[in-house]
């Protein structure tokens, strides 16, 4: 069953946010994952969201989003995220119905 990655990021260092989208596209791959949503316009239709970037990332399944999120490969990029972002990050597993 898929699982999903839903991330609101507020960008504090542009140019250093810059070089994580440039190198996470890779370590996402690498556990079969892919981008849904990468920032873009958003329009609220209901309550109040944030003016934040959001981002939905898809995989296989938990465990290969686990398996990415805890991965040498993303240990790099995530650091580098953290540094020029403040964010929140959800790990949801999807529906088969």
């Amino acid at each position: 069953m898929a699982a999903y990655v839903i991330a609101e990021i507020e960008i504090t260092d542009p140019e250093a946010y810059k070089a994580y989208t440039q190198a996470v596209p890779a370590t996402i791959a690498a556990y079969g994952g892919r981008f849904i949503v990468r920032g873009g316009a958003a329009e609220v239709l209901e309550g109040e969201w944030p003016a934040q970037r959001r981002v939905i990332l898809e995989f296989p399944s938990v465990d290969a989003a686990r398996a990415w999120w805890d991965s040498p490969e993303y240990e790099g990029p995530k650091a580098q995220r953290k540094a020029a972002s403040k964010g929140r990050l959800i790990l949801l597993e999807g529906f088969d119905g």
